[in-house]
């Protein structure tokens, strides 16, 4: 456990400040078929890796948990959540995308990989999310 905080701890001396250019977005988070989507605010977060809603906007939409993974949280610590896959909306975009099924009241968190299949960045600076070209490297 260690070795996991010390690394949290070397990513957020990289990163500067813990809260230096956090901030939120406009999140909407569907159903399967995107048919039905409920607005939520999220913490755009690109060291996150995955987006996280709690679990029960997610059932209340009727996304199933597909599989359930260890996840290091930013205190260092290891915890199981399951992970579903649904449509989301952000930013002018949409597309199907995994979510963590987040403790009930936990605070949303727009992820990397969500970012990255929408073609979208983080700009800490002027807080707010920029469009990007994908990479073929």
């Amino acid at each position: 456990m260690r070795g996991a905080r010390r690394r949290v701890a070397d990513r957020r001396a990289r990163e500067g400040s813990a809260n230096a250019g956090l901030f939120n977005v406009a999140l909407e988070v569907g159903n399967a078929d995107g048919t039905r989507f409920e607005s939520v605010q999220a913490l755009a977060d690109a060291g996150a890796t995955f987006t996280i809603v709690p679990a029960e906007i997610l059932r209340s939409l009727g996304v199933a948990r597909d599989k359930r993974g260890a996840f290091e949280l930013a205190d260092g610590s290891l915890r199981s959540f399951d992970i579903g896959e649904t449509r989301v909306r952000v930013n002018g975009g949409e597309t199907n995308s995994p979510v963590v099924f987040g403790e009930d009241g936990m605070s949303p968190i727009l992820g990397a990989v969500t970012l990255e299949i929408l073609g979208l960045a983080v700009d800490p600076a002027r807080k707010r999310l920029i469009e990007v070209p994908w990479r073929l490297l």
